[in-house]
C-alpha cells in the first residue's frame, strides 16, 4: 500500500511539473517562433550538442543534447538559448528526489515563449537521473521553454514527456539548485564527444 500511495503522489505531481505556458511577461522578450523543419533537419545532421547552464552562482552544468535522437525539440532549445532566452531566468519548482524546473520568463510556472511545440517521443530516451526533459501541461503539444532536469530515475515519465538529453557534468550543482536560483547564461554548441548516451536502452 506504501508503495501505491508513493507513486499515486508521484502521478499527481505530474500536472504541477508543467504549468501552462501562456503568457510571457520576461522584459526585453526575443522573438522566437516554433522551429522550423529545416533547422531540425539541421540539428538531426549535426548530431550532438553541448549545453553550457551557467548559474548565477559561478557553478556550471553541462548537459549533452541529442540532437540526432530528438531533433525538433533540441532544435527548440538550442534556438531560445542562442537568443539569450533563457539568460537570468530562475528555476522555481524543486521537488527532492524528483526534478528541477526552470526557463519560464515569468518565473513561476505559467509563462512561455509566446508558442507551443508539439510533443516529440524517442522510445529509446529514458528519464533517468540526470536527464533533461520538456515540461508541458496535460495536453501533449503544449511545450515551450520550460524544462526539467531529473534528480532521481522517474520511468512514469517515460513516453509522455520529451527527454533531449543528460547532465555531462555538474549533476552535483544540479542537487544544489534551490527554488529562486537564476542561470546567468545558457549557451548551446556543436558536440563531437562519442560518450555513450546513458539514457539510450534498445
Amino acid at each position: 500500500m506504501r508503495i501505491a500511495l508513493l507513486m499515486l503522489t508521484a502521478v499527481l505531481m505530474l500536472p504541477l511539473l508543467a504549468q501552462a505556458e501562456v503568457a510571457t511577461h520576461k522584459e526585453n522578450t526575443v522573438n522566437v517562433q516554433a522551429p522550423t523543419k529545416a533547422q531540425s533537419d539541421a540539428v538531426k545532421e549535426q548530431g550532438r550538442y553541448l549545453a553550457t547552464i551557467t548559474l548565477a552562482s559561478g557553478k556550471v552544468i553541462e548537459v549533452v543534447l541529442e540532437g540526432a535522437e530528438m531533433p525538433y525539440t533540441v532544435a527548440n532549445f538550442k534556438q531560445l538559448a542562442d537568443a539569450k532566452f533563457y539568460d537570468g531566468l530562475n528555476f522555481h519548482r524543486v521537488e527532492p528526489n524528483f526534478v528541477i524546473q526552470g526557463g519560464d520568463p515569468n518565473g513561476d510556472g505559467s509563462g512561455g515563449p509566446g508558442y507551443m511545440i508539439n510533443l516529440e517521443i524517442n522510445p529509446f530516451l529514458k528519464h533517468k537521473k540526470g536527464a533533461i526533459s520538456m515540461a508541458r501541461t496535460n495536453k501533449p503539444n503544449t511545450a515551450g521553454c520550460q524544462f526539467f532536469i531529473t534528480l532521481a530515475d522517474t520511468p512514469f515519465l517515460d513516453a509522455g514527456y520529451a527527454v533531449f538529453g543528460w547532465v555531462k557534468s555538474g549533476m552535483e550543482h544540479v542537487q544544489q539548485v534551490k527554488v529562486g536560483d537564476k542561470m546567468a547564461s545558457v549557451t548551446v554548441e556543436p558536440y563531437a564527444g562519442t560518450e555513450p548516451c546513458p539514457l539510450i536502452t534498445k
